[in-house]
């Protein structure tokens, strides 16, 4: 089975470049350490302050094995501290899912010209 931990952001929005910036150093961290990085979201239209990360584990033993060695990471540790100096985060909320089979990554069946 596979399991996502999709964790919910409230930034600052006025922070969003630097939040972004967080969220790249994650692209390099978090395969490193074991995750498999589906992807960090920031907002487009709408709400101007919700952010999303999405990693995937295969189990949940996985995923705790992926946070003790994010705690003897130094680039991650470097990360979390830049983040919580800034005040990029007000809050964080973090919830696991997992995928319907038949649901996940099906393309649209539109022509290109519809």
């Amino acid at each position: 089975m596979t399991i996502t931990c999709v964790i919910r952001y409230q930034i600052d929005p006025f922070q969003r470049e630097a939040f972004k910036k967080y969220a790249e150093n994650w692209g390099r961290i978090i395969p490193r350490c074991g995750g498999h990085l589906v992807g960090y979201f920031l907002p487009y239209e709408g709400t101007n302050d919700v952010a999303w990360g999405l990693i995937a584990f295969d189990t949940l033993a996985s995923y705790e094995r992926y946070k003790a060695r994010l705690k003897s990471d130094k680039e991650a540790r470097e990360n979390l501290e830049m983040a919580q100096t800034k005040r990029l985060i007000l809050r964080e909320e973090r919830n696991f899912v997992e995928v319907v089979d038949g649901t996940f990554g099906i393309p649209s069946t539109l022509s290109r010209t519809e």
